[in-house]
């Protein structure tokens, strides 16, 4: 009678582990199919939640959900890829003045003979060797202008493969645009949690995609298009590289803008063009600096709801993690884990982020 008994239970259990193998196979193959494609589902999605807004707008006036998701697709295209196809050709074009400037800029700032800072060289000539100095950083600067020309080059090579990748990006973001819904759905009823609980985190992950796109991107952008137009009106050589410089310094947290438009003014003011150079600073003090401090409450608000120690190293993490999609995934992933974490604590409440991480 036990024998009757454990044996359908044992081949049970057989056929439980069996087809939990296979599932774990398929999904392991699954998985090693879509690896090549990782980054291309990570920008689609992150460009689907920060152009969602534009979309139901789109979609409210259409109704069509076909013709909305290729007007939105469109519109994407448009708003993001032109602007990067010029950067990148004007970065081609300017790279080598640019780094021949820095090369001009040091040497002058080390020379004896100069009239602002001639004397502490002369007097800093007594204890060091400034000539070695100078040699030593126009060759850095040489082999970093030729590291980062050669970069450019190659990616500029493969631009055949950045098309294709480009194209499957604007693939799934069409189909995106169009079934979002359905896809959300069908990740809510894969979740295994409370339908309110997985729509508070599915909630929480579209805030903090749209505050770090808000928080950083836009207000980097934004600065660095400043700083290279006060660029281009003084007459500073390689303005669109230099600004392009100033919105990467500024998507990194405690550096910034700055770091490009206080050299730059000192070497306008060390080449004798002070007036240059005192609207250069009063433009970065006073409009560059600003822009954060006056658009970032706008713009964010509180919808990210993390604390700014947590979201630094969320975002230096990221960078390290997943590269340049870091700067978004990064807080995206604190705010799961954080998400989860609060479902873990308290399973019949929604998942609210816990107060200690909480601006």
């Amino acid at each position: 009678m036990n024998d009757t008994e454990t044996n359908p239970d044992r081949r049970e259990q057989a056929r439980r582990l069996i087809l939990l193998a296979a599932v774990v196979g398929a999904f392991y193959l699954c998985w090693l199919m879509l690896l090549p494609f990782v980054d291309v589902l990570l920008w689609a999605g992150v460009l689907i939640l920060t152009f969602n807004p534009v979309h139901r707008r789109i979609l409210a006036r259409t109704k069509r959900p076909n013709l909305s998701a290729g007007l939105t697709t469109l519109f994407v295209i448009v708003a993001i890829g032109a602007p990067m196809g010029l950067v990148m050709w004007a970065i081609v074009r300017e790279i080598t003045p640019a780094v021949g400037l820095l090369q001009t800029g040091f040497g002058q700032l080390l020379d004896p003979e100069s009239e602002l800072t001639g004397p502490a060289m002369r007097w800093l000539g007594r204890h060091v060797d400034l000539e070695q100095i100078r040699q030593q950083i126009s060759e850095q600067l040489r082999t970093f202008g030729m590291q980062l020309a050669n970069r450019t080059l190659g990616v500029l090579g493969d631009v055949l493969g950045l098309f294709v990748r480009a194209l499957f990006v604007v693939f799934v973001m069409f189909y995106l645009f169009r079934d979002g819904r359905m896809v959300r759905d069908a990740l809510a009823g894969a979740i295994p949690l409370q339908d309110r609980q997985t729509r508070e985190i599915l909630r929480r992950i579209g805030e903090v995609v749209g505050a770090s796109v808000n928080g950083v991107l836009v207000i980097a952008t934004l600065q660095g298009v400043l700083g290279g137009v006060a660029f281009a009106v003084l007459g500073v050589p390689s303005a669109i590289i230099w600004g392009v410089a100033m919105i990467f310094l500024s998507l990194i947290p405690l550096a910034g803008a700055f770091v490009v438009w206080i050299p730059a003014a000192i070497y306008l003011i060390v080449t004798g063009a002070w007036i240059k150079g005192i609207l250069l600073a009063l433009w970065g003090v006073f409009v560059i600096s600003l822009v954060d401090n006056f658009l970032r409450p706008r713009l964010v608000g509180k919808r990210a709801k993390l604390h700014e120690l947590f979201i630094f190293f969320a975002v230096l993490g990221g960078l390290q993690v997943f590269g340049l999609i870091g700067l978004v995934l990064g807080p995206v992933v604190l705010a799961i884990a954080l998400s989860l974490f609060e479902a873990f604590r308290h399973p019949g409440e929604p998942t609210i982020p816990n107060s200690a991480v909480v601006e």
